[in-house]
């Protein structure tokens, strides 16, 4: 590593993008994986509709008993 870096060229948010969307890695335990994907490949969708699906169903209940 240097000892100085010179930033009196850069430009401060060049690459900010207030419209950018930060998706977040969910990592699941593999048991659980291997079963949704073998669930979303016999539905014919993706993981991830499969699984945004059966988290909104949970909100839905969880939002009805509290």
């Amino acid at each position: 590593m240097k000892t100085h870096y010179d930033f009196s060229k850069g430009e401060r948010g060049k690459f900010h993008r207030p419209d950018a969307v930060f998706r977040i890695p969910v990592y699941l335990d593999e048991k659980v994986q291997s079963y949704l994907v073998a669930k979303a490949e016999a539905k014919g969708v993706e993981l991830s509709d499969l699984v945004n699906d059966l988290l909104r169903k949970e909100i839905e209940i969880i939002e009805a008993v509290g």
